[in-house]
């Protein structure tokens, strides 16, 4: 299995009024995991876009565990956690310079088209980068 990993920069603005970061900006920390692994085995959403689909976030869980605060630093780890030809789900472990697991999530997404947002099969759509994911998710 392939895993990902990208340094979360942490600002005083992700944070809320208990001082810890504000919870759903782990979403926007998931988006920057999943954007470099997509970048680390070799393909990229824009030519994806350029070639007229989306990949829209079909469902996303999240599951907090420890607070992460401004000064910290952390690190998000992505991979493949699923690939069935339609849906694609990724899965998250945010963790602080300790290692301590903070929250672990996925996101589960499909493959629309972008005139229509019209749903179509990742497989077909895109039959090399499923097959990369094929060989790197976790078994």
């Amino acid at each position: 299995m392939f895993i990902s990993k990208r340094e979360i920069q942490v600002l005083y603005a992700d944070t809320d009024m208990m001082g810890v970061i504000y919870h759903a900006n782990y979403l926007k920390y998931f988006e920057l995991g999943r954007g470099g692994l997509v970048e680390d085995v070799g393909y990229s959403y824009i030519e994806m876009e350029d070639q007229g689909f989306f990949a829209p976030v079909y469902d996303v869980t999240a599951t907090y565990k420890k607070p992460i605060r401004y000064g910290d630093r952390a690190f998000v780890y992505t991979w493949v956690e699923r690939n069935d030809g339609i849906k694609t789900v990724y899965g998250y472990r945010i963790v602080n310079e300790r290692e301590d697991v903070c929250v672990e999530g996925t996101t589960t997404h499909i493959i629309v088209k972008k005139e229509t947002f019209k749903p179509t099969a990742f497989k077909k759509a895109f039959p090399e980068w499923f097959l990369k994911y094929e060989e790197i998710k976790k078994k």
